[in-house]
């Protein structure tokens, strides 16, 4: 048997049937998939999802993959929002083309202001429609009912809280709300809210509400 050099490596002749066996050709095939496997491997790591995968940041171990936690549509939704979508406050917005209304299921004089009242007063710190304008409104009509004073005066210890969060609120539109709410409470039961006030006006809330003060002094609810 004799050895023989060629260009696709070393061969084995045969001196008997005079075929070569050919020993390192496959090597180059071989050789080419190992190169393009290193590639392709190479390209995944340079991707911008393997490099997250190599290098997590921290918020991934308390963020696994979800929607985003930052986003608008993945906070969830506020008790007076939760609370209107299943139906718990007994009235719907009706679209006007000038105005708006609310439609009652029953007629509100038939409603419990316990806990109905403060549900609603507790929606006056919503900043999205149609939230803002139920709240607000059904909180105006159900004090307009008759013998809302006697409904509405055992309430008042816990109402008071409410709308002071209302009150010392960031959002103006909810301070004019709170605003508002108050003033009509005020009208129904008297000097029975006079024994809240201290409850209502302390030192911090106070200074909040004399700098927005000026701004709703005209306010007609």
């Amino acid at each position: 048997m004799q050895k023989s050099e060629c260009p696709g490596g070393l061969q084995l002749r045969n001196r008997v049937t005079g075929t070569y066996d050919q020993r390192t050709s496959s090597s180059r095939p071989v050789k080419q998939r190992t190169t393009v496997q290193q590639s392709k491997s190479s390209s995944s790591v340079s991707s911008p999802e393997s490099a997250k995968k190599l290098h997590p940041r921290p918020s991934d171990k308390l963020n696994p993959k979800t929607i985003n936690p930052f986003g608008e549509q993945s906070r969830a939704p506020s008790a007076f929002a939760a609370i209107y979508s299943k139906g718990g406050i007994p009235c719907r917005l009706v679209h006007g083309s000038v105005k708006h209304r609310l439609q009652w299921e029953c007629p509100p004089e038939n409603l419990p202001f316990d806990p109905l009242l403060i549900t609603l007063a507790e929606g006056l710190r919503e900043t999205k429609h149609p939230y803002t304008f139920v709240s607000k409104e059904g909180f105006r009509e159900l004090l307009l009912v008759k013998g809302a004073p006697e409904k509405a005066i055992p309430l008042l210890p816990r109402l008071i809280p409410v709308l002071k969060a209302a009150l010392v609120h960031s959002n103006d539109e909810v301070f004019e709300r709170g605003l508002c709410a108050l003033v009509q409470l005020s009208v129904i039961v008297g000097p029975s809210l006079n024994d809240h006030l201290k409850h209502l006006l302390t030192s911090g809330s106070l200074s909040i509400i004399k700098s927005k003060i000026p701004t709703y002094c005209s306010i007609c609810c």
